[in-house]
């Protein structure tokens, strides 16, 4: 009979503890916390698994990886590159390709350094995603070296980064709605432009919502 007694005594004391762990008594009694499915509106978003999904969602195909070192960057904001030269030609059509996107009106930025351009959408253009947009309706704009910060899906966003294309921004957990906010490098050669204008595209889609093909936009007799 002592033995019973003491069994008892340890599962009451053990059923106590684990209600004293949690600051939620309906959790204490097993049941498990609902988990958004969107990325978490507190907090950083979780980044250690950065496993390349088999397709990311709403983006294109898996990229490629980028040819060549990876480029220098300051790592802190200002956020810019170091050492990057553009290539003139690429960079013009760089330009090209990127305001020639339906709705999109080239503007001075108000959110980066003097001389960026702003990619301003036209209040035409329906916006899906309010929160990744830094201020009024630039979703994105392109610095004089042709380096430029755009909104991706946060999935994407990681696969840009493993892939050498750019990288997350400094500032990117510390903001609801910049997960996915991304410095995509300097295209070097019209073969890098084809991957920069693909992943513009794709921010443009995953902001507005409307789904656009990237090679609608190219053009062959740009390139020398």
């Amino acid at each position: 009979m002592s033995n019973w007694i003491k069994i008892i005594a340890i599962a009451i004391s053990a059923a106590a503890l684990i209600g004293a762990c949690s600051n939620n008594p309906e959790q204490a009694e097993g049941e498990a916390p609902e988990v958004a499915e969107n990325i978490p509106t507190e907090g950083p978003p979780t980044v250690e698994n950065t496993e390349q999904p088999a397709e990311s969602d709403g983006s294109g195909d898996m990229l490629p990886e980028k040819p060549g070192p990876r480029i220098e960057t300051t790592g802190s904001v200002p956020h810019t590159q170091i050492g990057v030269q553009p290539v003139p030609p690429v960079n013009d059509q760089l330009f090209r390709l990127a305001f020639s996107l339906p709705g999109v009106e080239r503007r001075d930025t108000i959110v980066s350094l003097p001389g960026a351009h702003g990619m301003w959408l036209l209040d035409s253009v329906p916006v899906v995603q309010p929160q990744a947009i830094v201020a009024g309706r630039e979703f994105a704009h392109i610095h004089p070296d042709g380096s430029l910060h755009a909104p991706l899906p946060f999935e994407r966003a990681l696969e840009v980064q493993e892939t050498g294309w750019g990288e997350r921004h400094p500032w990117a957990d510390e903001r609801e709605g910049w997960e996915g906010f991304v410095m995509l490098y300097t295209p070097l050669s019209f073969e890098e432009l084809e991957i920069t204008f693909q992943l513009i595209v794709e921010s443009y889609s995953y902001v507005t919502g409307e789904p656009l093909d990237a090679s609608d936009f190219m053009s062959n007799e740009d390139s020398p």
